[in-house]
């Protein structure tokens, strides 16, 4: 048995501690770096961001470079939705659009190509802060590069058809925290794309555009994320020697014999407590045993038969309440309700029961109302 309680003790300390540790994460923040921090599983409604911003562009392509820098710019802007799984992992999908310039035709170089076009890529985002540094949900800055594949769409202008192609995306995007909800962004980015989307092919493999850009991300959701503390392996393998050890002794003992000849027989030493002091409390102006108090009761009983032991049933009521002779008469009821549940209701025999009653002349306790009460007393 003793074995038993070891074995279970040993196992509760190991659950506890587990327990404790899981239940007991940092919270939006690590003492190590990301890379080597476990982070609880976010729920699928966590850490949440929907980004917007705004900013240029510019289309390389056949023949651009025969135009001023400032007259190749397009206004940029950008919506993007993600999520981060972790302080360092993040996915996102973004979109872009707008006024889109070209320069040049098979013909005449320098003929200017308006236009406009949308764009949609998938990304996977590292925050790279997180990566390298101790995760911190307060940090102010953040470097996170990315990369992505999409697809984007030139339209139809100037008698020109449409052009499309997939697109290969990369970038870096920089954080600035504002406060808990939200973040000022601001993002270089690049997209390769086929030969013609600028609609002329001239002896190079591809197009491309750069954009640079200028938002604000807002956080939905729950932002932070809780870490969980490293499981002390050499705490665990001691606990599991122990655990093994114990139960190898167990199996041994249970293959004893039985009996013993040669272990002397255990002495039970038996000690009689004739000393009993119980008591049954009444509600004021009532002598009625609440169901509540039968415990008391029945303990009192239970001590009776196995000592074979006579008890005084003594009365008492309040001092504030009532006359000195009510007092005296409602005692003596409490008094007679209580040996006649020992009698009736426990099958004591009322020769081993001395009544008494004592009203308000006598109070056991220094509490008014604790004096409304029966003691049952065993005689010494």
């Amino acid at each position: 048995m003793k074995t038993k309680v070891l074995l279970f003790a040993l196992m509760s300390v190991f659950m506890f501690s587990v327990t404790a540790q899981e239940n007991a994460p940092k919270v939006g923040y690590s003492t190590e770096a990301g890379s080597k921090t476990n982070f609880k599983k976010n729920k699928a409604g966590d850490n949440w961001f929907i980004s917007v911003a705004v900013g240029g562009s510019v289309l390389l392509g056949d023949h651009n470079g025969n135009a001023d820098f400032g007259d190749r710019i397009n206004i940029a802007p950008s919506l993007s939705i993600g999520k981060w799984y972790s302080p360092i992992l993040g996915f996102r999908a973004q979109f872009n659009g707008g006024p889109l310039k070209g320069f040049g035709t098979n013909t005449d170089p320098n003929f200017e190509l308006d236009g406009s076009y949308i764009a949609a890529h998938a990304d996977i985002l590292w925050n790279v802060t997180n990566l390298w540094a101790p995760y911190n949900e307060k940090r102010v800055f953040s470097l996170i590069p990315w990369v992505g594949l999409g697809y984007a769409q030139r339209f139809e202008s100037q008698g020109v058809s449409r052009s499309e192609t997939p697109t290969l995306n990369t970038g870096i995007l920089t954080a600035f925290r504002l406060s808990n909800r939200v973040d000022l962004n601001v993002e270089a980015q690049a997209s390769l794309m086929n030969e013609e989307f600028n609609r002329v092919h001239y002896r190079k493999l591809s197009d491309a555009m750069i954009q640079a850009t200028v938002g604000l991300t807002f956080k939905l959701g729950k932002t932070d994320f809780e870490v969980l503390e490293q499981t002390d392996y050499a705490l665990l393998n001691d606990l599991n020697r122990q655990i093994n050890n114990l139960r190898s002794e167990n199996e041994q003992l249970s293959r004893r014999p039985v009996s013993c000849p040669e272990c002397p027989q255990p002495v039970t030493q038996v000690i009689n407590n004739n000393i009993v002091d119980n008591i049954v409390v009444f509600r004021i102006n009532s002598s009625v045993v609440d169901k509540n108090q039968q415990i008391n009761i029945y303990n009192t009983a239970e001590f009776m038969k196995e000592n074979s032991a006579p008890i005084k049933v003594i009365g008492y009521a309040d001092k504030n309440t009532g006359t000195a002779d009510y007092n005296m008469q409602l005692s003596e009821k409490r008094a007679r309700a209580v040996a006649k549940e020992l009698v009736d209701k426990y099958g004591i025999n009322s020769n081993q029961i001395t009544i008494e009653w004592k009203g308000a002349a006598e109070q056991p306790y220094g509490e008014n109302n604790w004096n409304r009460v029966v003691i049952m007393r065993a005689n010494k």
